[in-house]
């Protein structure tokens, strides 16, 4: 495909810009994220005549690459975000990290310093290998721009393939005017998918023969409904109860009876009990990551583990498999899908029906009142009658997110979206890629008071473009984790956790959007039922309690079963 373009003023133009906007259009990006700069003027100007390309326009690169992180998650292709140089950068990071800590695919496109001012301490100048090198999966300057395509093609291919994860490619100020090349490769790099011999299948299908207890444990690289369709067909046909790895919880509606829950912070003691009973897991489209293994507790070394992952130099690397199959985990599924059913001894379907009982008796809403406030439980039980868990959920970071995970059972079209790294301000941005993504399916981003405020200016963007997002705010006035571990490791010592906080009704209203204040439980069904009825933003302030959390985890009643293990300002 040729980079000559014919711009709106006439020109014909062959430049770098031209080459890397034709470079991504070529790889199907249909959306990119950004704050605007002036060192990749010239890739903007070049865009403007990419029709096919939406420039979506952000407050923060923060959250712009936060925006792009959700993209890749609902699309299943690298998210593009393009930053300016140094704090452009610096601010994006963030979210490199997130993409890193959750295997997504994520390009980073960075206008950098002109060339003849590297390494002389030039104005926003920035290292970017040492910066990104231990978050990226590569780091790359194009400085030579006949090598423009290639380095498109190179930072989708590297980004995408194996574990994926993200890239960083930086072109200088100075290079995107020069010409490009003549040619650009027009579509990424397509394999076949890998599928494991005849050999390593016959050790899988006796394996789970034998199996009386097999667990079905399946994670993100099998997104899509394509995957989520074979997960239920391979489910019914083996008796295989399924477990969704961190932040996965939607891959099978949760009503199925063959769902058994979801591994997170947060998951029930006596889930993970029963979990530890399984004599198989197969685990399938999932790195074994840290929070899906319980800090790598679980499976147990006395279960036996069959890993399917494409990439295998992640197979083996904390969990030593009885089989590990580096293959397609879709191409997998389909094939288990389609072995012939054996259920030894017949007590499969009483093992599924036992999980998923546990499973259904965690999610059911006992209704409880606090003197200080909502407790947020009964309003996300809320939003699932309202939405029969037909939503997308788009969750940020705090003790909050354990009542999502544990009363809204996502449906057929549900949809979970958070990040692994726990970063706070997430949900904000997150929820317009879902909105734009997904219009005809309710989008709730579920955030607390301080992660809304790290993003917040971020509504303007629902605003602009009158995205039905609706902003649930668990406002209890903390960092509400961190208060929980402060409280608890230094009793009656509490300082930097409280926060003061505006009316963030009032906030959205300024900002165009619908604004409501839930101070009572009789306030939550109305609100809600406003909020998902709005043509365009909305946000619903929730004045939710402080302390009942915490005192439910030491109780045990009805609550959260442990609260997550914290971080900076309320992960």
């Amino acid at each position: 495909m040729s980079t000559a373009v014919t711009t709106g003023r006439g020109e014909q133009l062959s430049t770098v810009a031209h080459t890397v906007a034709a470079g991504l259009s070529g790889h199907g990006v249909d959306r990119v994220f950004c704050v605007a700069g002036e060192s990749y003027l010239p890739l903007l100007d070049a865009l403007y005549d990419v029709s096919q390309i939406d420039v979506v326009t952000c407050r923060h690169e923060g959250s712009a690459a936060f925006m792009a992180l959700a993209d890749a998650k609902l699309t299943g292709r690298a998210g593009v975000c393009l930053v300016s140089r140094g704090p452009g950068a610096a601010n994006a990071a963030v979210a490199v990290h997130a993409a890193a800590e959750d295997a997504s695919p994520l390009v980073l496109l960075v206008g950098d310093v002109p060339v003849p001012e590297a390494d002389r301490e030039p104005f926003q100048g920035i290292d970017l290998g040492r910066h990104f090198g231990g978050m990226a999966k590569a780091v790359w300057r194009l400085q030579e721009p006949t090598a423009a395509a290639e380095f498109v093609a190179r930072a989708f291919r590297v980004a995408e393939s194996g574990t994926p994860g993200p890239v960083v490619l930086a072109v200088a100020e100075d290079v995107w005017r020069l010409p490009g090349g003549t040619e650009v490769p027009c579509r990424r790099t397509v394999c076949g998918p890998s599928i494991p011999d005849p050999h390593t299948t016959d050790r899988i299908r006796n394996l789970l023969a034998a199996a009386r207890r097999p667990l079905l444990l399946v994670g993100s690289r099998l997104e899509g409904a394509q995957s989520r369709a074979v997960i239920r067909e391979a489910a019914e046909r083996h008796q295989l109860p399924v477990v969704t790895s961190n932040k996965n919880q939607h891959l099978l509606p949760n009503r199925h009876g063959a769902y058994a829950g979801h591994l997170h912070n947060n998951t029930q003691a006596s889930q993970f009990a029963a979990f530890d009973r399984a004599d198989l897991v197969l685990a399938v489209g999932t790195r074994l990551d840290n929070s899906t293994t319980k800090r790598r507790r679980f499976p147990t070394a006395a279960q036996p583990l069959v890993h399917v992952h494409p990439d295998a130099g992640r197979i083996g690397l904390f969990h030593q498999p009885a089989v590990g199959v580096a293959a397609d985990p879709l191409a997998f599924m389909h094939q288990l899908a389609h072995w012939p059913a054996d259920d030894p001894g017949g007590g499969r379907s009483q093992w599924m029906a036992e999980l998923h009982g546990l499973e259904v008796e965690k999610a059911v809403w006992h209704p409880v009142q606090a003197d200080d406030g909502v407790v947020f439980g009964g309003v996300i039980a809320a939003l699932d009658e309202l939405t029969g868990g037909e939503v997308t959920v788009v969750v940020d970071s705090g003790t909050f997110t354990s009542w999502t995970y544990r009363h809204l059972r996502f449906g057929e079209r549900g949809r979970l979206l958070g990040i692994s790294s726990s970063s706070m301000g997430f949900a904000v941005g997150a929820s317009v890629s879902a909105a734009l993504r997904n219009p005809t399916t309710p989008t709730v981003a579920v955030v607390g008071d301080g992660g809304f405020l790290m993003n917040g200016g971020e509504l303007i963007t629902a605003c602009a473009r009158r995205l039905p997002v609706v902003y649930l705010i668990s406002n209890n006035s903390s960092y509400g984790t961190i208060r929980l571990h402060q409280d608890k490791d230094f009793p009656g010592r509490t300082i930097a956790t409280d926060l003061a906080n505006p009316d963030f009704a009032a906030l959205a209203e300024s900002f165009g959007a619908l604004g409501l204040t839930v101070r009572t439980p009789a306030d939550v069904q109305p609100a809600l039922a406003k909020a998902l009825a709005c043509a365009g933003p909305a946000v619903i302030e929730v004045r939710t309690n402080l302390e009942f959390a915490s005192a439910y985890r030491r109780t045990g009643k009805g609550s959260p079963a442990g609260q997550g293990h914290g971080g900076r300002n309320g992960r």
